[in-house]
C-alpha cells in the first residue's frame, strides 16, 4: 500500500512537471510574446495570470488522469514540489517570496497590498490545479451513447 502510493506520487510529480513545463514553454510563452503588442503593457500581467491558471488546470487534469484511483493525493504531491522553488521566470509561483511578504507585512504595513496581490494569484494558481484534478477524475455515471437506440 505504501509502495503503491510512493509510485503514484513519483509518477504524478514527473507527469506534472513534464506537463507544466511543456505547456509553459511551448504554448504560453509564445502566445504571450505574440499577443503583447495587441494587449499592451497594462493587460499583459492579467493575460499572463490567466494563461498560468489554464496551464495549472491542464496540469492538474493530466496528473489526475494518470492517477485515476486517487486524484487528490497525486495533485497534492505535485503541488508540494512547487512550494520550495522560485519559478518566476517560467510561472508566477513563488511561495518563499509569499512567506517573506507575510513576515515583512508584520513589520511594515506598506507591504500589505503586495501581500494581498501575491496571495491572490497563488490562491488562483493552486486552486486551478485542484480544479483541474477534479476535472480529470472518472465520473461515476455511465457513458452516454449517441447510438443507444440503433438496431444492428
Amino acid at each position: 500500500m505504501v509502495r503503491q502510493r510512493v509510485l503514484i506520487a513519483v509518477r504524478s510529480i514527473l507527469t506534472g512537471w513534464a506537463m507544466l513545463l511543456t505547456i509553459s514553454y511551448l504554448l504560453e510563452r509564445p502566445l504571450l510574446f505574440w499577443s503583447e503588442p495587441v494587449l499592451g503593457g497594462s493587460w499583459f500581467s492579467t493575460a499572463q495570470l490567466a494563461l498560468d491558471c489554464c496551464s495549472f488546470t491542464a496540469t492538474g487534469w493530466a496528473v489526475s488522469y494518470w492517477s485515476r484511483a486517487d486524484s487528490l493525493f497525486p495533485v497534492l504531491a505535485f503541488a508540494a514540489t512547487l512550494i520550495p522553488w522560485d519559478l518566476n521566470p517560467v510561472l508566477d509561483v513563488n511561495v518563499p517570496w509569499l512567506l517573506h511578504l507575510v513576515v515583512e507585512t508584520f513589520r511594515d504595513t506598506r507591504y500589505l497590498d503586495s501581500l494581498v496581490a501575491t496571495a491572490g494569484s497563488h490562491i488562483l494558481l493552486f486552486g486551478s490545479l485542484i480544479v483541474g484534478s477534479r476535472l480529470g477524475r472518472p465520473s461515476g455515471a455511465a457513458l452516454v451513447s449517441v447510438f443507444h437506440d440503433v438496431q444492428r
